[in-house]
């Protein structure tokens, strides 16, 4: 048997995780890192020869509520400043949420659609503007 949650608890669940971002009082806002190179398995795994290509300022709150996708639940970023001059030139593939403290809160794909971060282009050059398409965290229900 697979394990399975309500759609309510999918919700709380979503909710939880994204709220994560906003703790802490270090900075005043979470901050979205995008890398290059392979994703370690777990946003808890060490990063091991990635390069920051971009760092971008997230809003406080960092997202909004969760809102029922029947089944599961999907929460939406808030606005995320652009990074005006990117850290470093390469092609990414996964980012982070860091929290406040910068602990990171969440890991996932970064695509030009159907991932977790959309941008125009996964190709990043070192000094160029990277701006987000989009972002959305999302917890399945069943």
């Amino acid at each position: 048997m697979t394990l399975s949650v309500a759609n309510a608890q999918a919700i709380q669940m979503c909710d939880a995780a994204v709220d994560a971002c906003d703790l802490g009082t270090t900075n005043a806002q979470a901050t979205l890192t995008i890398y290059s190179g392979t994703p370690p398995s777990l946003v808890d795994t060490a990063l091991s020869g990635n390069t920051v290509l971009a760092q971008l300022a997230m809003s406080n709150p960092a997202f909004g509520a969760a809102a029922d996708i029947a089944p599961g639940a999907r929460a939406t970023a808030s606005a995320i400043s652009d990074d005006t001059s990117a850290n470093a030139t390469g092609t990414a593939t996964f980012f982070r949420i860091l929290d406040r403290n910068d602990v990171p809160r969440i890991q996932g794909s970064v695509g030009t659609s159907g991932a977790e971060l959309n941008l125009n282009s996964v190709a990043i050059q070192s000094g160029a503007l990277v701006q987000v398409t989009s972002l959305t965290v999302t917890m399945p229900e069943g």
